[in-house]
């Protein structure tokens, strides 16, 4: 006799208050613009990601892990190809963990996650399983999720299977000495694409733009982006992705203090500020309807108050700045918002020279309201 798959169904967090506005592809407003950037919910007590783990101060995969696990709750399993969260957790015999948790190799969390969910459903159906059927993520750094594994999680979004597919993106090859990944930022210095006269920009290639690639070539399976900087979306959109029945997609921005440098304290801020500066678009897209859900910041900031706080754009030259924001201007125009006069000013490389000169051009002795 087969037996029926019973699925959990997790409420969504309320995001009343989420200092956002959010536009469907049909240009309809959504959200609140304009008050409660640091409410939070009554969020559930558990943590299946514990206390006491090895990851660096600041570690925007370990705040992501635990939004995550936070959402999903206990009756969850994982999987963690080779990555910054499983050379931090998983030494010694020891995790933090307090729910299933297995180390895949990097190039596997697609096909040990998809071996995962078809052994589940067989077992339950079997009537060898008695409980509903489990959660089941994994979390895959984007050198696995971008890079190495990229055939394995596609072939798993392929073919369906009912599994959350979580890209964590510290934008390098953290674990391993900060080398460059696809998802590293044009002009992020690595220990790979270090900056000379050769090539004073460091890193000459945009990054991959993961989710949309998901989106685009897996139009049946639920795909978001988010970053650490909103926890509620970060949750929101985790407890959507279990609730789709099928696969799911999820890319969450997530700083690293050790390749980044900037002040441990930060790591929310620029997932916010990522945003904000039009570096990181975040939307959700619905395979029932085929249409992207784009999250409108309620500032637009230039970009260069993200990439001051980090050493690895410090050598960036006024060329590479304009650059940059063309490019977040590019991204402004695509998901439907008006880009400024000031921002479309950063376009040109004489804007940050002129900036530049005026700021080193001021009287060392003259303090605020000289």
């Amino acid at each position: 006799m087969a037996h029926e798959v019973v699925r959990q169904n997790l409420p969504l967090f309320d995001e009343e208050g989420r200092a956002a506005a959010a536009v469907n592809g049909e240009g309809e407003m959504g959200g609140d613009a304009g008050r409660g950037r640091y409410y939070l919910p009554d969020f559930p007590e558990e943590d299946p990601y514990a206390a006491g783990h090895r990851t660096c101060a600041g570690c925007g995969p370990a705040i992501q892990y635990r939004w995550v696990l936070k959402a999903a709750g206990e009756d969850s399993v994982l999987a963690g190809p080779t990555g910054c969260m499983y050379v931090a957790n998983s030494t010694y015999l020891c995790t933090p963990y307090t729910v299933p948790w297995a180390h895949t190799p990097i190039a596997s969390g697609g096909s040990f996650t998809s071996g995962m969910a078809a052994g589940y459903e067989a077992m339950i159906r079997k009537g060898r399983y008695p409980g509903r059927y489990p959660n089941i993520i994994v979390m895959a750094g984007d050198g696995s999720a971008a890079d190495i594994g990229l055939g394995s999680i596609s072939g798993a979004l392929y073919r369906n299977h009912d599994a959350l597919f979580v890209c964590y993106d510290n934008e390098c090859y953290a674990n391993t000495g900060i080398q460059t990944s696809p998802t590293t930022p044009y002009a992020g210095m690595t220990t790979f694409t270090p900056f000379g006269k050769a090539i004073p920009e460091g890193k000459k290639l945009p990054p991959k733009n993961l989710a949309k690639m998901m989106a685009a070539g897996h139009p049946h399976c639920y795909v978001a982006t988010t970053t650490v900087g909103y926890p509620i979306d970060l949750m929101n959109k985790t407890r959507k992705g279990l609730n789709h029945v099928g696969a799911a997609f999820l890319h969450c921005y997530t700083p690293c203090q050790k390749g980044w440098v900037y002040q441990t304290s930060m790591t929310v801020e620029l997932g916010r500020r990522v945003v904000e500066a039009g570096l990181f678009p975040v939307w959700e897209y619905d395979p029932g309807t085929r249409e992207y859900r784009y999250f409108h910041p309620p500032v637009q900031r230039p970009v260069t108050d993200y990439l001051a706080m980090q050493g690895r754009f410090g050598h960036m030259l006024p060329e590479h700045i304009a650059a940059t924001q063309r490019a977040a201007n590019q991204n402004w125009q695509d998901i439907g918002m008006d880009v400024p006069a000031d921002l479309r000013a950063g376009e040109d490389p004489a804007h940050h020279k002129r900036l530049a000169e005026e700021t080193y051009s001021m009287p060392l002795n003259r303090g605020v309201g000289a």
